[in-house]
């Protein structure tokens, strides 16, 4: 129970490749992030990562329009079929090459999927169909032209038009008729981005690569579509002899042509049967219309700017269209009349949708590892999301365990959400990677060091930076941490070799703490408030203890015979955890300077190689190691992790491994395998090793610089490899999270779907409960659900005990029961019934408050935690409308002066709400998407 620790989201990151999709309902956007899928409920403001992970990254998707289904298939072909109801994976199909392309029809009963020059049609399993099989396949449609790169289906799901690599869009017949032949549109100079047809009919829009866009019109009506079917366009006899002549001597150049019949309803009978030979031949052909070109304004600043993507939405007759520049265009059709553009981000723009409403456009620049959703009537952001450029080297919790803020080798600072998941702030102020950062006790600052040499404090209240602390001469930080009390900041340096100790209130240096002979790679101050204690350890197998406010030059010395890596603190502050670079962990007594334990983890961290490995995964096991450790809040447990794909926890007492966790399955990481692929073992050595470059020098190398442990910053293609940087326990035990290369990993303990009773008995019956309840018996009835231990059922008890009684059940209830009490108490501050579990909460703390051994400090940081979400989602609604009252008001009383500043009034409290929620709009200044974003 206490390490049922399982996945519970994925921040840090929010979109890597692929193509984004928005709900059914249109209120959530579904991104492909990494091997994960990861969903954005603009709604509710919150995102959730499925727990659905593969062995590759994600790169097409798109969910059925019922919103139970999502199809997704990864850079190996491997197919996913996942039910969001239960968030679990239902069958998984392999394709021999990787789809380019998923689309569900309007009625759900079809999907289709392309694959090279093949585009498969499945049948959905569900009520709708009756076919309960996964992956049934319906229709294949292949041609030997070109590779597929788009799908669209008719109104009617009868008709689907298919865009291509070979310049060509293709009209194909879903049903199973007579033998259709598909009916090409061409003219097209560049391959094919997107084809849709119009609003019930089968008129159709092609957009090409080079931004040309064509409209063909269809010869049949959305009302004559009903009644007719399908039959061979030419005899065999005629078919073979043109065989050999070009389509271009058939087809116009305008024109696209096929051959249909149409039956007339006077030749069924009443079973429907055919009863005579009224049909009639009739031509199903295409006209085009007309022919923009949508990148001439484009083209006069950069002729290298390509069309990336398309999207329409038929209902409204918008396309929207994005570039290679970063900008994207809304037209209006079909007088494809311009309505709006914006110019979003250096990168290019991978993949632009609409959800169902065209209000919202979601576009993904994976470049900048951005995911924007636009709203285009009033010209703002819904959502602006980045994740960090480069690996995340640190991160630490609030004190009340709401926020994280994570540090990378991009020289951003980041603070994320916990509950809801979304980036509220970036400071962009270093100049160089950031590797540590720390939070201080009273959740008011945090700070961070940096290689640029200054170590910055941030303010948590204003959002800026209010202090920069710098040492006498330029160094290298490389870790940093705050003393209990707020009042000293202390960074080693590891080009110097020294330590700095700064004042916060007034940033003066107060002392540099010599005595390193290395590099000093950690640092820590003693969590306890009694004690003034800082441990750093170096690079000379050493580790040093310092009494810093006390009497600055003194230190005493221990040896860990190895290079120390890692340094954490036990809560209590008597003990200290050491991993050095044997793969070892040490437990100190630091007051007598002692070691109690030591626990060895080599066999623990697991096997991995690189690609570009010359030795074998035996031999580079050796130099594995754990880069970060960290006790559990209780001090019994240690959670480790390093440049591996596994974290560990460890009893500290017993020394033994209690729990592995794999925190990633994807195979694009580099250092996942045990043995290096024999397929890429020739003659010449391991093909992994060999750079391959595109036509242009400098493009597309595979191999990574030699040298580079942390971060390449060139424009390579190589994989990252797998691991761990930093990990952190939440104040309440309740999660962890982990740094690494997929990145920030959140695991929580999941209590709701675990059958835990206590002191059970055979009477214990909810029956019995609920019956007691009814006799009015409300201490019994409550200790009974307590006993039983199921959320829904407390929660109905509580909630049928009068405001009056709470007192009396208290007073008549065992002291055993209430530490279960106060911690169902402490998860119900958000629900809607505030007033009433605060007065529970009340009458606990008066009643109970003072016995720690009844009411522990885990459920004091819950109530705190859930108390100040409730406080300041109540205090944003409060203040806005008292400043609308206010407006109102002074609107009836005609003083249009004392409005108009009240208007500004209420736009600056509007903007100190939006700095809040971060989320739905953008982070202004703070925001690391590009400020010179320009609208045309």
């Amino acid at each position: 129970m206490k390490f049922a620790y399982k996945f519970n989201n994925l921040l840090g990151t929010v979109y890597r490749k692929g193509n984004l999709v928005f709900s059914s309902d249109g209120n959530s956007v579904i991104s492909p992030v990494g091997n994960r899928l990861t969903i954005f409920d603009l709604k509710n403001n919150k995102t959730s990562t499925l727990a659905v992970q593969s062995n590759y990254n994600f790169t097409a998707l798109d969910v059925s329009p019922n919103g139970c289904l999502i199809v997704a298939s990864n850079e190996n072909g491997e197919t996913f079929m996942v039910s969001t109801l239960s968030q679990t994976v239902i069958h998984t199909y392999k394709f021999h090459r990787e789809p380019s392309f998923i689309k569900f029809s309007p009625d759900g009963k079809l999907f289709g999927i392309c694959i090279e020059e093949c585009v498969y049609i499945f049948r959905t399993p569900g009520i709708i169909t009756g076919q309960f099989n996964s992956f049934i396949i319906d229709r294949i449609f292949k041609d030997s032209h070109g590779e597929k790169t788009y799908i669209d289906w008719s109104f009617d799901s009868r008709f689907l038009i298919v865009g291509s690599k070979d310049n060509c869009a293709k009209v194909y017949s879903v049903k199973l008729l007579e033998d259709f032949n598909s009916v090409i549109l061409s003219s097209h100079s560049d391959s094919i981005i997107g084809c849709f047809f119009e609003e019930n009919s089968l008129n159709a829009i092609v957009v090409s690569r080079n931004g040309q866009m064509t409209r063909w019109e269809c010869s049949m009506k959305a009302e004559d579509l009903h009644e007719i079917y399908f039959v061979k366009a030419e005899p065999e006899e005629k078919k073979l002899k043109n065989d050999s002549s070009d389509e271009e001597d058939q087809i116009e150049e305008n024109q696209a042509v096929g051959k249909i019949q149409e039956i007339n309803d006077t030749g069924r009978d009443k079973q429907g049967k055919i009863i005579t030979e009224t049909i009639k031949e009739r031509k199903f052909f295409y006209n085009k219309i007309v022919r923009h070109y949508l990148m001439d304004e484009l083209k006069k600043e950069n002729k290298n700017v390509k069309l990336t993507s398309a999207c329409y939405h038929k209902k409204l007759k918008l396309l929207v269209t994005a570039y290679s520049s970063g900008a994207f265009y809304l037209h209006e059709l079909p007088d494809v009349s311009m309505i709006h553009s914006l110019n979003i981000s250096e990168y290019a723009i991978d993949t632009v949708t609409f959800n169902n409403n065209g209000d919202w456009i979601g576009l993904g620049v994976s470049g900048a590892g951005q995911l924007l959703v636009w709203e285009w009537q009033s010209e703002q952001y819904i959502m602006k999301q980045q994740g960090h450029s480069n690996v995340m080297s640190s991160l630490t919790y609030s004190s009340d365990g709401n926020f994280l803020v994570t540090g990378s080798y991009d020289g951003k600072v980041k603070v994320w959400n916990v509950s809801n998941g979304f980036c509220i702030l970036t400071f962009s102020e270093h100049t160089s990677g950031v590797t540590a950062v720390d939070f201080s006790r009273n959740k008011k600052f945090f700070v961070s060091a940096s290689l640029d040499g200054t170590v910055r404090a941030f303010d948590m209240i204003r959002y800026r930076n209010f202090r920069t602390l710098t040492a006498p001469k330029l160094v290298q930080f490389s870790c940093v941490s705050i003393d209990y009390s707020g009042e000293f900041v202390a960074a080693g340096a590891q080009d110097v070799f020294d330590i700095y100790l700064w004042s916060m209130k007034n940033g003066k240096l107060l002392e540099v703490l010599s005595g390193h002979e290395a590099p000093v790679m950690t640092l820590d101050f003693s969590p306890s408030s009694t004690s003034t204690t800082l441990v750093s350890g170096d690079w000379e197998n050493e580790i040093k203890i310092w009494n810093c406010l006390e009497n600055s030059s003194d230190h005493e010395t221990m040896n860990m015979m190895s290079d120390v890596i890692c340094i954490a603190f036990k809560p209590s502050g008597e003990e200290v955890a050491v991993a050095t670079l044997n793969c070892n962990i040490s437990i100190l007594d630091i007051k007598n300077s002692q070691q109690l334990c030591s626990i060895e983890c080599k066999k623990d961290i697991g096997y991995g190689m690189s690609d570009g490995d010359v030795i074998t995964s035996k031999k580079n096991f050796e130099s594995k190691y754990f880069s970060s450790i960290v006790y559990s809040s209780d001090g019994e447990c240690i959670l480790a992790g390093g440049k591996s794909k596994f974290v560990c926890i460890y009893h500290v007492k017993e020394g033994l491994l209690l729990k592995k966790f794999e925190i990633t399955q994807n195979l694009c990481l580099d250092g996942m395998l045990e043995f290096v692929n024999r397929r890429n073992m020739t003659e010449f050595g391991n093909l992994a090793l060999i750079e391959e470059r595109d036509k242009l020098e400098g493009g597309n190398i595979k191999i990574k610089l030699p040298g580079t442990l942390k971060n390449d910053i060139a424009s390579r293609n190589f994989k990252p490899e797998v691991g761990v940087s930093c990990l952190q326990f939440s104040p309440n035990n309740q999660q962890w999270a982990a740094a690494s290369t997929e990145g920030l990993l959140i695991y929580s303990l999941d209590k709701g779907i675990i059958f835990d009773p206590f002191q059970m008995s055979v009477e214990v019956t909810p029956k019995a409960t609920r019956n007691l309840i009814d006799e009015k018996e409300y201490s019994g009835a409550l200790i009974m659900a307590l006993k039983l231990n199921e959320h829904p059922l407390i929660q109905e008890i509580i909630e049928q005990i009068p405001h009056a009684e709470i007192d009396l059940v208290l007073d008549s209830m065992p002291e055993i029961f209430v530490h279960r009490t106060a911690e169902f108490i402490s998860r119900m501050l958000s629900s809607q019934h505030i007033e009433f579990y605060l007065k529970w909460t009340c009458s606990l703390l008066t009643k109970f408050g003072q016995k720690n051994e009844l009411i522990d400090s885990q459920v004091l940081i819950n109530l705190h935690q859930n108390l100040s979400r409730k406080y300041e989602s109540l205090n944003r609604i409060c203040d806005f409308n008292k400043y609308t009252m206010r407006v109102i008001k002074k609107m009836s009383q005609g003083k249009i002066n004392e409005v108009e500043k009240d208007d500004d009034e209420m736009m600056l409290i509007n903007n100190t709400i939006n700095k809040e929620d971060n989320y739905v709009n953008s982070d202004e200044s703070m925001s690391d998407i590009d400020d010179d974003t320009s609208e045309e």
